[in-house]
């Protein structure tokens, strides 16, 4: 095993090495808890992408989350139905996933439930080309089943998560410790970024 200090730009790089090396439709999750921004890093490499002719959808996990009355049936703070509930698996492998790959139409739907208002989004399908991207960013997303081809995993230990962490969301660090433990993220990824100080992260080879 080798670890590499990288700066935030060369991690962008990395990741894009990543997947313009795939040929067809990639189907890439960019997995980290919020403070190590899996979203910033994802629109930053659609960026490189695109101009490297690949036509490429950042789509935001949080904004397919489950409606509010299942998503919080057990209260506002339960941090097992923020691991195993909160995520509406089956609309991102409908909307999105399931017509991104190879074979399928890719029709992709860039978002689905808006959680703040608790209804529908009213976005328009995007057609994907035959070498289109999907850049799924979000959080606790590996060990679900869900169809995707690369997977880049922004580990933050549980220290570090409970230092960078909103006071207001510590309730949520006991599903990040059952993710980690149960789940196993960083065996499931293509490239495990250490991301304790986003600011300097470190690629594990």
């Amino acid at each position: 095993m080798q670890i590499t200090p990288v700066t935030p730009d060369r991690l962008v790089d990395e990741v894009v090495a990543l997947v313009d090396a795939r040929p067809g439709r990639v189907r890439t999750a960019l997995d980290g808890p919020p403070p190590t921004q899996p979203l910033a890093l994802a629109e930053q490499a659609a960026v490189q992408l695109r101009t490297r002719g690949r036509e490429t959808v950042v789509v935001n996990a949080g904004d397919f989350l489950r409606p509010a009355s299942l998503r919080l049936e057990f209260g506002r703070a339960d941090p097992d139905e923020f691991l195993d509930g909160w995520l509406d698996a089956g609309g991102l492998r409908r909307e999105v996933l399931d017509p991104a790959a190879p074979t399928g139409s890719g029709r992709v739907l860039p978002r689905l439930w808006d959680a703040a208002t608790d209804r529908a989004h009213r976005d328009r399908h995007v057609q994907l080309p035959p070498d289109g991207v999907v850049l799924l960013a979000g959080s606790l997303l590996l060990g679900r089943g869900l169809p995707l081809d690369l997977a880049v995993h922004l580990r933050m230990t549980e220290a570090a998560l409970t230092r960078t962490l909103p006071p207001g969301e510590h309730w949520t660090l006991p599903a990040y410790t059952r993710y980690e433990d149960e789940r196993h993220p960083s065996d499931q990824a293509d490239l495990v970024v250490l991301s304790d100080h986003p600011t300097r992260p470190a690629v594990r080879r």
